[in-house]
């Protein structure tokens, strides 16, 4: 499911930026001028073109055949092209065949998000031969990531194997706003017409969403108001980890905690217990939407763009996009902005994902490759890791979606000098076909992504990715000082269905019990104990003991 609210996430913020942000005043090798190494052998003397193929996942706006990066590369570095193309849907699965039956093409290249290579797959196809290690043909022919590698030491950690070899190469995005999932949104005109602060502390928020509940805030002599909703659908909608972080840090892809180098679980700690007890209290009082629980995103969007009018008061998303319209002129969007974490008895703390990585890898060179083919391709993604390649391939050419800063303009990142304005759109006209969208995310670092044009009007949907940037400032630096890596740690690939298959049961044990004692099904008091038990049953301590020796000999401690 976070495939579809990735997909039209990217597509609201390509309009106006790419997809993200983070803070960094710095310049780096994303954006400098392509070296004079980029460009492939055969670009500079007019031979046949390099033959290469290609296993595409093409985004259903583009045409890969046609699309003007495409004959951009191609012209580039004197390569021809042989896409075969297919949609996200069933991806995974062909790619998958294509492998077992030895019938694959010189190379991958996948969405940035969508069933790209596991950290399991590039392990097994690399000891197998199928893919090859890129470590020489790195130092060799591609000298912007090896710029990036030594600038970004959590790059080189990002696609470096337990076995020192670099078996592919994934989207090495730092996106600012992904990186804090677990937003609350608020509606302030609410706050306003109830004469109700921001909430700083989780009983702040019980008695605003109360007042909510009780006090008519949408003047429609109704009590139809839902104080509080969100969706199971994708992570940063569940309303669960950013009441949970009130009491204890709510990490809700695994529930880890990191104290000391130890890996941990929070799942089982008296601070949980008491975190389930306050939200089940909210659920009590009818102040949480029993849907928030059960529902998709569809449904989650009815409630916050209800067509009789306003009637949500808080909404659990990533961003608001989620649950409300941001058009320009849609007179709902403004209304909701972000809560900053909630101070609870034990801390406040906010959800963080070390950047927004995805741990594998979505291109990779195979073992069908013949030397020519090889070089060009690292070369071409190489040209990916400068300002200008990235850019081409990200957003679209320059030209038809993107151009230079004007004067005046300025960029996202405060102090940032800017360096990319996005053309918008017009609408009624078709898409460009000149960019490779999220294929083309290669290495988009904090100093890239702040360098682009944003305007200062909020509210406007063109500058949106801006009023998720400063919402996220309240967010940042209330993550632990210790996170679990994830992104960064390897599994011993003899461990690995072991570890798939108890990380599967022990989540799913987790979500539903605790929505089991929330909605009263279980007794905290009870039945607490024999929960806990339960964990124990599932094998959580061997669970942990697996991903402590894969943390140990994580290549970021190294």
């Amino acid at each position: 499911m976070k495939k579809r609210s990735v997909i039209a996430l990217s597509s609201v913020l390509m309009a106006s930026l790419l997809v993200a942000a983070c803070s960094n005043t710095d310049t780096n090798s994303a954006t400098t001028k392509p070296t004079s190494e980029t460009a492939s052998p055969g670009a500079a003397q007019s031979g046949k073109p390099v033959q290469i193929s290609v296993f595409a996942q093409q985004d259903n706006t583009i045409d890969l055949n046609t699309n003007l990066f495409t004959k951009h590369l191609q012209d580039k570095f004197n390569a021809k092209f042989k896409f075969d193309v297919i949609p996200y849907d069933g991806a995974k699965e062909k790619r998958q065949i294509s492998l077992a039956s030895g019938d694959y093409p010189d190379s991958y290249i996948l969405t940035s998000y969508i069933d790209q290579f596991s950290q399991a797959d590039l392990l097994k196809f690399g000891k197998q031969g199928v893919i090859l290690p890129l470590n020489d043909l790195i130092d060799q022919y591609a000298p912007n990531i090896k710029a990036a590698m030594a600038k970004e030491p959590t790059l080189k950690s990002f696609i470096t194997a337990p076995d020192g070899k670099i078996y592919g190469l994934g989207s090495y995005t730092e996106c600012f706003h992904c990186s804090y999932p677990n937003k609350m949104w608020i509606n302030t005109s609410w706050l306003k017409k109830l004469n109700l602060e921001m909430p700083k502390t989780t009983e702040d928020f019980k008695k605003v969403l109360q007042a909510f509940k009780k006090n008519d805030p949408n003047g429609n002599g109704k009590a139809d108001e839902v104080p509080l909703s969100g969706s199971i659908e994708d992570f940063g909608v569940r309303v669960i980890p950013f009441l949970m972080n009130g009491f204890i840090y709510n990490d809700d892809r695994n529930y880890l905690n990191l104290k000391n180098g130890k890996v941990d679980t929070a799942a089982n700690k008296p601070e949980w217990k008491e975190g389930l007890t306050y939200i089940k209290s909210l659920y009590e009082e009818g102040l949480i939407d029993p849907g928030a629980f059960t529902q998709n995103a569809e449904a989650y969007k009815k409630i916050g763009e209800n067509a009789s009018g306003q009637i949500l008061g808080a909404g659990a998303g990533m961003h608001p996009a989620i649950f409300v319209n941001i058009d320009k002129g849609n007179k709902n969007s403004a209304d909701y902005n972000a809560v900053p974490p909630l101070t609870g008895p034990h801390g406040s703390f906010a959800t963080h994902d070390g950047g927004g990585l995805t741990p594998g890898a979505k291109f990779v060179i195979t073992n069908k490759a013949s030397k020519e083919a090889q070089i060009t391709l690292i070369k071409m993604v190489d040209y990916m890791f400068t300002m200008e390649g990235q850019t081409n391939a990200a957003s679209g050419m320059e030209g038809i979606d993107w151009r230079k800063p004007k004067e005046g303009e300025v960029a996202l990142g405060k102090g940032v000098t800017p360096q990319i304005a996005t053309i918008p759109a017009v609408d009624g006209q078709p898409p460009h076909n000149a960019g490779w969208s999220g294929m083309g995310h290669f290495y988009q670092p904090a100093a890239y992504r702040d360098s682009f044009v944003q305007g200062t009007d909020i509210y406007d949907s063109a500058n949106y990715e801006r009023r998720l940037y400063d919402a996220t400032l309240l967010y940042q630096g209330h993550e632990p000082k210790e996170l679990f890596p994830l992104w960064a740690v390897w599994i011993d690939p003899a461990l690995t269905d072991e570890a798939t298959i108890l990380q599967t049961n022990i989540k799913n044990y987790i979500e539903q019990s605790a929505l089991q004692f929330i909605t009263g099904n279980k007794d905290l008091t009870k039945d607490w104990d024999a929960y806990v038990k339960g964990l124990d049953n599932l094998k959580i301590g061997r669970y942990l003991e697996i991903l402590q020796k894969a943390y140990d000999a994580a290549a970021i401690k190294k």
